[in-house]
């Protein structure tokens, strides 16, 4: 049986550290109210960024995270405590994301498991040659629609890595373990978004007159936080 001692929420809410949210998640469970609202403080906009990217409706975007945090809440029990909980929420959130998907595309079906590991992941052969940095991209504010629109073009589960590695800056450990793929199958996808991305933005512009002298951005290379702030400014917003 529980033994519930309840933390000072107001205390923990100013050091926000993994083992804070434990404390947190612990006071949840023994019906603190105020400690999961909390939490809802502490994630509600990094999820709210996360389902924006998938679905592109604000309104959606809402719905899903208020349906996320019902979901964690009514079944904080099943939290296994070896894993961190902001990576359990990025899970439903996910879940709840797709799901939401596939009732508004019925005819194409959409599912993590199934878009991750229905085949071998491999690295493609061709590859563009031209590759701006998303950071140069954005000093011409009208290019924030066409990172948009081709950021929206990528398939699920690519645009899924990709908005959790270079626009959340979730490490390959944690995007791996929200989405239950191994570190191989992640590293992959990413390298296969950041490399579609290239191409489909490389139809808008010249390779050589617009973005003469552009230095390149390597596939494989962490973005920064500058650039990820940008890809986050183009779809939604802090």
């Amino acid at each position: 049986m529980r033994t519930c001692v309840n933390p000072d929420s107001a205390q923990l809410a100013a050091t926000e550290t993994p083992s804070d949210d434990l404390a947190l998640v612990h006071a949840s469970k023994c019906g603190d109210v105020g400690a999961f609202e909390e939490l809802v403080k502490r994630y509600d906009r990094k999820l709210l960024r996360i389902a924006h990217h998938l679905l592109h409706n604000r309104e959606d975007a809402e719905d899903v995270v208020q349906e996320a945090f019902l979901k964690a809440f009514l079944h904080l029990d099943q939290f296994r405590e070896d894993s961190k909980f902001s990576t359990w929420l990025i899970r439903i959130t996910l879940n709840q994301s797709l799901m939401k998907l596939r009732k508004q595309r019925p005819a194409r079906e959409v599912s993590i498991d199934k878009d991750f590991q229905s085949e071998e992941d491999s690295f493609p052969v061709d590859v563009a040659d031209w590759a701006p940095n998303p950071e140069e991209l954005y000093r011409a504010s009208e290019l924030k629609g066409i990172l948009r629109k081709t950021l929206q073009e990528l398939g699920e589960g690519l645009r899924v890595v990709f908005v959790l590695r270079d626009i959340e800056g979730l490490s390959l450990a944690q995007t791996a373990e929200a989405l239950s793929l191994s570190l191989t199958a992640v590293k992959a996808r990413s390298f296969r978004a950041r490399l579609q991305l290239r191409e489909r933005l490389s139809k808008y512009f010249k390779r050589t007159e617009e973005f003469a002298g552009i230095e390149s951005h390597s596939s494989l290379e962490e973005p920064s936080e500058l650039e990820r702030n940008k890809w986050s400014e183009g779809s939604y917003g802090s």
